[in-house]
């Protein structure tokens, strides 16, 4: 089998882990936490890394800190993960769903200013497959508008648009470190504060809102109850294993970046037979290979590729289920225009396997694809 994904070790891992449990601290905000916070405010540029134990943990605390309530109007794409959406439906706001580009699949930035009414309160801009929204125009009508820019990175470590970080444009960022991103903890996130205005707030909100982080640097003299907030901390083993992904984080951004490009080459040839598109990646981007798809002509072909990739022992899989037409948009959100593009290329888009390793069988793979492939278009 090669599956879609396989979690990559880098070898030190388990060494951090035990090094966790012998200095006795396996709770939050331990010397792995520190070490890997100082790493992404380093790396980002951001004013503030708190990490925490997932992506979704973070959008829900960007969504506490933008004060949302019910009424208030949160604009974003319809082609991403649904704890985007949830984030913000949980504080009572409606998300406000957009249009993607039919060439990066993000989030149409020219249909953005449409969307927007008195009640709007924030944009959440969502970075697919760690390829870069046009954040320039973004920011410029969040200026206009005095609206807040939480930015999805969840696919987006190491990659940048026009030379900056993913998650350090905007307000605030969001960053993943689930098992099926570049860099794993297993389950895990960091919530990126760009705007100081936001770094107080935000780790009460993290410390099940208390200001215990200001006692335990002793500028206060006893912590206590300041706020709205949660649970938000990822465990001390979670961040040592990170730490172990943190160090080697270039040598693993390069690997994936070749991998992407084996597909790339060898693929070029399907797409100019009209049998599959390729990824666009925009010439002020750069991306970080989070992952490598392909968009086919139909959703017939898309489960006829699949099924035949399976019976080869190759795990390709489809993604996301607009969140517009799922049932719980009914209650919690609404679609602003036309979604064709959403519709469209949601149906036609399947991913390839993409891991650390999978540099033995890449050329298997790739032989079998375009095996798959040509039995589409003979169909």
């Amino acid at each position: 089998m090669t599956p879609f994904n396989k979690p990559y070790m880098t070898g030190k891992e388990l060494w951090y882990i035990s090094q966790a449990h012998a200095a006795g601290h396996l709770s939050g905000d331990g010397q792995f936490t520190k070490r890997c916070s100082q790493w992404l405010e380093q790396r980002i540029g951001c004013e503030k890394a708190l990490l925490t134990h997932s992506c979704t943990a973070a959008l829900e605390m960007a969504a506490m800190l933008a004060d949302l309530g019910p009424g208030d109007e949160v604009i974003m794409p319809s082609y991403t993960f649904v704890s985007t959406a949830n984030a913000f439906v949980l504080r009572g706001a409606t998300p406000v769903f957009v249009d993607i580009r039919p060439d990066t699949l993000n989030m149409d930035e020219t249909l953005i200013e449409a969307a927007i009414t008195p009640r709007t309160k924030a944009i959440v801009p969502v970075h697919y497959a760690g390829v870069a929204c046009e954040m320039d125009t973004i920011m410029g009508i969040a200026r206009r508008y005095k609206l807040l820019v939480i930015a999805d990175a969840a696919q987006g470590i190491m990659s940048s648009y026009k030379g900056r970080p993913l998650g350090s444009i905007g307000h605030l960022g969001c960053l993943s470190f689930h098992e099926t991103k570049n860099i794993i903890s297993g389950e895990g996130g960091a919530l990126l504060v760009n705007d100081a205005e936001f770094v107080e707030r935000a780790e009460i909100i993290r410390e099940k809102g208390t200001n215990r982080s200001q006692f335990f640097r002793g500028q206060v003299d006893k912590y206590t109850w300041c706020d709205i907030g949660s649970s938000f901390l990822p465990g001390e083993l979670i961040t040592a294993f990170l730490w172990a992904q943190m160090e080697a984080a270039d040598d693993i951004n390069q690997r994936r970046l070749a991998l992407w490009q084996r597909y790339h080459n060898a693929l070029a040839s399907f797409e100019r037979a009209g049998l599959a598109r390729r990824p666009v990646v925009s010439a002020h981007c750069q991306h970080n290979a989070h992952m490598y798809y392909l968009l086919l002509p139909d959703l017939a072909a898309r489960t006829c590729f699949i099924e035949t990739l399976k019976t080869k022992g190759i795990g390709a899989v489809f993604h996301y289920v607009p969140l517009h037409s799922a049932p719980a948009c009914t209650g919690y959100g609404r679609a602003h225009g036309d979604m064709r593009h959403t519709d469209s290329l949601s149906d036609r888009l399947v991913r390839l396997p993409l891991w650390m390793g999978l540099e033995e069988h890449i050329n298997e793979v790739i032989v079998e694809i375009g095996n798959a492939l040509n039995a589409i278009g003979a169909r």
